[in-house]
């Protein structure tokens, strides 16, 4: 068990590329654990070893000039409906890559594959997390072409995933207003090392008690930088102010 986040990295995960003839890798996802060190060492131990992966990951993404995103949210916010509408809406405008991460089955890829977009599955098992490892395979089997946007959809937990870099020039945080507007400050590491924060379900406001005031007051409260946009992909309310900032951070490419 690891002594990060307490998940068990000691067992298997799997990469599968969907629509590939099941085209899947299977590695071990290990971290060795030495009984002579304390549990802090052993901490730092795993995330040194992941944050140099991440640091390969991120020269990657330069070399190529690839726009990494890592979606970060708990269970339900609505990240893989997101991503639909924004690989259905944008389609053509980039070459688009999205990897996803869940413990069990291809049932968000699979519906990413149907709007024609390139994608990989990462099952994780009993790990509540991806990590830099898990990308560069990842990345191995999809081999993204040069100036693309490649949307990294991580494991639903607003804890583990914090705590490792995945290479990502972003970090997008989502919430949805049938959470409760008082996660940033019960779970102020995922909102402080974020740069944007979606606001989704906004059309369902009426129904519940969310203040958009108070939950940008938390927010703001763990970062005092982080930029905020409220969007319905039910009904299309907002995402146009998605798009715009995502076509913003597209790298510009040199011409001669």
């Amino acid at each position: 068990m690891c002594a990060t986040c307490g998940c068990d990295t000691n067992a298997s995960s799997s990469i599968q590329h969907i629509g590939e003839h099941d085209h899947l890798h299977d590695h071990a996802h290990n971290h060795s654990h030495s009984h002579g060190k304390t549990i802090v060492a052993v901490e730092k131990d795993i995330l040194q070893e992941n944050n140099l992966l991440a640091q390969r990951n991120r020269g990657y993404f330069d070399a190529k000039n690839i726009l990494a995103l890592n979606l970060v949210s708990s269970p339900g916010s609505g990240k893989t409906s997101l991503l639909e509408r924004t690989l259905t809406d944008m389609k053509g405008e980039f070459p688009f890559y999205v990897i996803e991460g869940d413990q069990q089955t291809t049932r968000d890829a699979d519906r990413i594959y149907a709007t024609g977009t390139k994608v990989a599955q990462i099952n994780t098992g009993k790990g509540c997390h991806l990590d830099a490892h898990m990308i560069l395979h990842a990345l191995q089997g999809m081999k993204p072409v040069e100036n693309a946007v490649l949307f990294i959809e991580n494991v639903g937990n607003l804890v583990c995933p914090a705590m490792f870099d995945l290479g990502e020039k972003e970090r997008v945080v989502i919430i949805s207003v049938t959470e409760g507007d008082d996660k940033p400050i019960k779970y102020p590491d995922m909102f402080h090392t974020s740069t944007l924060c979606i606001i989704n379900k906004v059309d369902l406001l009426p129904y519940v008690p969310f203040s958009l005031d108070k939950v940008k007051e938390y927010a703001r409260q763990v970062n005092p930088a982080l930029e905020f946009i409220e969007v319905s992909c039910t009904s299309g309310e907002g995402l146009s102010g998605w798009y715009q900032w995502l076509k913003a951070k597209v790298p510009v490419t040199e011409t001669v």
